[in-house]
């Protein structure tokens, strides 16, 4: 299963329900780097340093940051949903049959309602 790094602003219950379809998940709280507004760039360079993709619902900056630095471990944005379970769900079924995430950029969409 995929090695992530989750963003500061995303939900913990997703985190929860990654880690148990199997995924493993660090969290910038984990890092205790939780509350000091620590910049994208240095979010993303994290997530390099640990060969993991980033998780994050700040969707601009990243795909900002995708064109930049293109040779990263991957990232994935995300639309807000108040559903964790769904959610966690539509990450772990965008990413499972890939054979690597370095360098993509994956878009995970709350569904229309």
């Amino acid at each position: 299963m995929a090695r992530l790094y989750s963003n500061e602003n995303f939900p913990l219950p997703v985190v929860s329900e990654l880690r148990r379809l199997g995924h493993e998940v660090l969290t910038i709280q984990e890092t205790g780097r939780s509350g000091e507004g620590v910049p994208d760039e240095f979010v993303l360079e994290s997530a390099m340093r640990e060969k993991r993709a980033v998780l994050t619902l700040n969707r601009a900056d990243f795909l900002r940051l995708h064109r930049l630095k293109p040779q990263h471990n991957g990232i994935i944005v995300c639309t807000i949903d108040d559903d964790f379970v769904r959610q966690a769900s539509r990450i772990h079924d965008a990413i499972k049959d890939l054979p690597a995430l370095d360098a993509q950029l994956i878009r995970v969409n709350r569904p229309a309602q």
